[in-house]
């Protein structure tokens, strides 16, 4: 796959809608009297002719620019949003004090022409695990609850300088979900139980469960979420969202909450591909940038036949079920009929990959969780970690295992050799295991599906996850993608794509012609219950 920058692709992201439609005004919101959730709840007042479930970042500035919005207006739109619809799925921790303050420096920037880019006045949530210097960070557990860190994460002072108005903090799985042996995706004991807004009683996949159900409510316009394996592209798959893990060290993991250095990655949650691009191309900053080639990409984006030529290699895992089987051969068929080239494929090396992949984090959560834990109040390491949760009973209402804490506390350090072999193989399988599969047979792309159709939540039994599809991309920390596919009755399910280091912008780019060809996303009903029951 050719290179292009993603500065180049988000310009080109932002100009394709404005160049198809001119900028048409989307469809007026829904009154706030609705109580279902179904609406934008925004209030026509306040953004008359601006539907909060599908307008885009570029369609936002140029309204912005015009003069017909201000950011004042659209982040007291979320806000009040978050206050109607938030009860019913839990998603936001916290909104910042400072949140409007913010929004009405973005509008003093747009009146003098001072705009810093495209995220400027647009309402970001951060997953809880993202250090801000303003309010709490506590990766769900209440031994970080209470003062704010000293500073913000890099990624947060990224999006401060473009502009974007820091709207508030959303849960997610404690400890990114390593913590317990059976943990519950969405739990914390800060936060309580983030809910699907799909179906109520179903779960919305972790680590960045908070960040992924907010999107998908509209609750902000984007957000941010964190990876080790899955926990970008599960919750966005398994709530009909967009979200991107960007290639390793694409994005700075300086203030934010490790599992490991070696895996963990921030990335950008949306309800699109543009707005996904756009946040990345931020996060991201000088490294994220490069050659501007943007008319070629414009004119790329812009053809109808965008997947037309492009190879993508279909890894089924007919483990996830019969119901996301057959989604997966109507996908590739209708990718077929827009051109593309669609070819079964299994990626080699997935069985000594999930032999290795496990007892490697251990030694590098120990090593890292230490580190982090020395710069904050609180537990200072580990072990004191351990014992804080044994004797704090508000930690153990959902569940109340600590193995994983217990186990990477017995585990060899990443000096010992035992762990350097391990990870040593890992990188190389992990590669080889995406390049190999590319290389043979020539593709743009592997295709998959991100999440099996959610299961109910349940604290006793725990997550139904086994969903292996996000594995080869995150140990090798090559990049993947998360685009809706469709659904399985009234659940989502996601198209997992992935391809070789460094190649986001080609991923997106790839992404936004799937999302055209698609078009698999619709708001969420907020159901109380579906059958059958997993």
């Amino acid at each position: 796959m050719k290179k292009r920058s993603i500065a180049a692709l988000t310009a080109a992201l932002a100009v394709a809608p404005l160049l198809a439609a001119g900028v048409p005004g989307q469809s007026a919101v829904a009154a706030e009297s609705r109580t279902d959730g179904s609406s934008s709840g925004a209030g026509p007042a306040l953004l008359r002719g601006v539907d909060l479930d599908t307008v885009t970042i570029p369609e936002l500035q140029a309204r912005m620019k015009r003069g017909s919005l201000t950011s004042s207006q659209l982040t007291l739109a979320y806000l009040r949003r978050i206050k109607a619809v938030d009860p019913k799925i839990n998603a936001v921790l916290r909104t910042s004090p400072t949140a409007l303050s913010q929004a009405v420096a973005s509008d003093v920037r747009h009146r003098l022409g001072k705009v810093r880019g495209p995220l400027d006045g647009i309402p970001v949530l951060l997953k809880d695990n993202v250090n801000t210097r303003d309010m709490p960070t506590t990766a769900g557990s209440l031994a970080l609850d209470g003062n704010p860190p000293d500073t913000d994460a890099e990624l947060v002072g990224r999006l401060r300088a473009a502009g974007a108005v820091i709207l508030g903090k959303t849960n997610m799985s404690e400890w990114a979900n390593f913590r317990a042996a059976k943990p519950t995706s969405g739990w914390s004991a800060v936060g309580g139980q983030t809910h699907n807004p799909y179906v109520l009683d179903r779960n919305p996949c972790g680590s960045s469960s908070g960040s992924a159900a907010a999107v998908a409510a509209s609750l902000a316009q984007v957000a941010i979420g964190t990876e080790t394996d899955g926990s970008i592209v599960c919750p966005a798959g398994m709530t009909g969202i967009v979200g991107h893990k960007p290639s390793l060290g694409l994005v700075s993991q300086s203030g934010v909450v490790p599992i490991s250095a070696e895996q963990d990655t921030a990335g950008p949650m949306a309800r699109n591909v543009i707005d996904t691009a756009i946040t990345l191309s931020v996060l991201g900053g000088h490294e994220a940038a490069g050659a501007d080639d943007a008319p070629g990409v414009t004119r790329a984006l812009t053809r109808t036949d965008g997947l037309r030529g492009k190879r993508i290699g279909l890894w089924r895992l007919p483990s996830l079920g019969t119901d996301v089987d057959a989604l997966m051969t109507r996908t590739a068929a209708r990718l077929r009929a827009a051109g593309a080239q669609v070819v079964e494929v299994t990626p080699p090396y997935q069985g000594r990959l999930a032999e290795l992949e496990f007892p490697a984090l251990l030694s590098e959560f120990h090593r890292d969780i230490d580190t982090y834990l020395a710069s904050r109040n609180g537990p200072h390491d580990l072990a004191a970690l351990i014992e804080f949760n044994r004797t704090h009973p508000a930690e153990q209402t959902c569940f109340a295992g600590q193995e994983l804490f217990e186990q990477a506390l017995a585990a060899p350090s990443t000096t010992d050799p035992r762990y350097l072999a391990m990870r040593a193989e890992l990188k190389d399988l992990s590669r080889r295991s995406v390049d190999q599969t590319m290389a043979a047979h020539d593709l743009d792309a592997i295709a998959s599906p991100a999440n099996p159709p959610a299961w109910t939540t349940d604290c006793a039994r725990g997550d139904n996850d086994v969903i292996p599809s996000s594995t080869p991309a995150a140990v090798a920390g090559y990049p993947s993608l998360s685009v809706p596919a469709g659904f399985v009755g009234e659940l989502p399910v996601g198209l997992l794509l992935m391809a070789g280091n460094r190649q986001d912008t080609e991923l997106l780019s790839l992404g936004a012609a799937v999302e055209h060809r698609l078009k698999a996303w619709r708001a969420p009903r907020y159901l109380p219950s579906a059958t059958p029951r997993l």
